[in-house]
């Protein structure tokens, strides 16, 4: 039996409907009929669409009008175009959220925000926020062929109960790697593998294993703070400043939370003399340092930043993932511990705990050993590289007031407002279809410092067809002079 929603995908693929009537002529009428289509839910997410020869012979309209109609919707992202793929409805364009909002108006022109309605209502278009990789980009063949081979030469007894510290093969990997790439110093049996960084904080934390007062960078996630806050530990916000978080305000916290590598969201790197001195101040007080490595493994203008466990790793729980590196959709991440804390993670995880998959493990194990994983980060930072200089050029070009930090490294950038439009400038690109965050919503709601105002862009979410689109209506609503 052939699946309905493949039949119906390719019947509406060979033959479509459209009013082509009113003013600009008939390629701007193809452009507002098949717009139309899209934002009523007659051209669903993924439909494949007519080629062009046949389009034109159905409307009666020469080719060369279809071809620039599609290749301009590409350009606004409502449709994408592949090689043998065809030209088909962008996943990105949610129908039933844009309403009756048509392309973006061009750069300079004047931001219409409806005052009585809801900012969200037209619906996004271009994801900028930060957090997520270019999925895209995952290395398929690369992975598969990791797969191909970790099934082949794994043990019976990996398709047994497992050991919840993780099967040794990626410990050992991880071992090598860290040591190599982010001067951690460990062994495989300090190594316990998780499924991301919120997964280390509840063995941690939920645990029991340690207990708060925990003090935190002034700006980060909230969902890290509420999922602690539900293990009743409280936490006491650090300030920052261009030297990252004030670890001299350090008092009688148990342990400290941070990202020295990449300040999120601020961005920059924790100081070379206030990393020493938090982990004299751990030294001193008997106190743990919680290292999340974000972004690590990103790095642009800058030279490498070393992980601040190798200062002393019977002080410091380093945290990483490769939710950044390769895909949030893989879960795996891992903890190198203190030798004392070992066996209390493993206690806190239990004997049938979510553990990750050991077919993923080894195939990580595999991707990391042969070098793959390597290649791929060189691959990743270029990509991203490119793309954070073109968010650049564009707020040169078109903004060029607008500061930029924080773009030495990472997957995003803040982008400096003028006091008071933060709200505002949120607003307005959310009516734009733009989707990012400003960076009062990633304040402590008990901090005493406050950044100044700015927006959080993430530049390696929107797919390729659709980066310049998006820049285009960011730059288009940033507040003036």
């Amino acid at each position: 039996m052939v699946n309905s929603w493949v039949n119906s995908a390719e019947r509406i693929g060979a033959d479509l409907h459209l009013e082509v009537s009113g003013s600009g002529g008939r390629r701007a009428a193809l452009i507002r009929a098949l717009r139309d289509a899209v934002r009523g839910g007659r051209l669903a997410p993924g439909t494949r669409l007519p080629p062009y020869r046949s389009l034109a012979a159905d409307l009666g309209v020469a080719r060369n009008t279809v071809a620039d109609a599609y290749a301009e919707l590409v350009a606004e992202g409502w449709l994408t175009a592949r090689q043998g793929s065809g030209t088909r409805v962008a996943m990105g364009v949610p129908p039933t959220l844009l309403g009756q909002w048509g392309r973006a108006e061009p750069l300079g022109a004047p931001t219409r925000v409806p005052r009585t309605a809801h900012p969200r209502a037209r619906g996004t278009r271009h994801d900028l926020r930060q957090g997520t990789p270019d999925v895209s980009a995952f290395p398929r063949a690369a992975w598969a062929a990791s797969y191909r081979r970790a099934l082949t030469q794994a043990p019976n007894e990996a398709f047994g109960p497992g050991d919840p510290a993780g099967r040794v093969e990626l410990r050992e990997a991880l071992t090598e790697y860290l040591a190599r790439v982010r001067g951690v110093r460990t062994e495989p049996s300090r190594i316990v593998i998780c499924s991301g960084f919120a997964h280390a904080l509840r063995l941690l934390f939920h645990g029991r294993v340690l207990r708060g007062p925990l003090a935190v960078e002034s700006y980060g996630l909230a969902f890290h703070r509420e999922l602690l806050a539900a293990a009743s530990v409280r936490t006491v916000p650090l300030p920052l400043d261009e030297d990252g978080a004030r670890v001299d305000g350090l008092e009688r916290e148990r342990a400290v939370l941070l990202t020295p590598a990449h300040q999120f969201p601020t961005g920059g790197p924790l100081h070379p003399a206030r990393r020493a001195a938090v982990a004299d101040w751990a030294r001193a007080r008997g106190g743990l340092i919680v290292e999340d490595d974000y972004d690590g493994e990103f790095r642009y203008d800058r030279k490498p930043v070393g992980a601040v466990q190798g200062l002393d790793p019977e002080r410091v729980v380093y945290i990483g993932s490769v939710s950044k590196s390769l895909s949030p959709a893989l879960r795996l991440g891992w903890m190198v511990l203190p030798q004392r804390y070992v066996g209390a993670v493993l206690e806190a995880k239990g004997e049938r705990e979510a553990w990750v998959s050991v077919p993923d493990q080894l195939a990580l194990a595999d991707f990391v050993a042969s070098g793959a994983y390597d290649r791929h980060v060189r691959r990743m930072r270029q990509r991203y590289r490119a793309r954070r200089d073109r968010l650049v050029a564009a707020l040169a070009a078109h903004a060029p007031h607008i500061e930029v930090t924080g773009i030495a490294a990472g997957l995003h950038a803040v982008l400096r407002l003028p006091p008071g439009t933060e709200r505002s400038a949120v607003k307005a690109v959310a009516w734009r279809g733009v989707a990012l965050d400003g960076l009062a919503a990633f304040r402590h709601p008990e901090a005493t410092d406050a950044a100044p105002d700015g927006l959080v862009v993430g530049y390696a979410t929107p797919p390729e067809h659709a980066y310049g689109a998006a820049l285009e209506a960011l730059c288009g609503v940033l507040p003036p002079r």
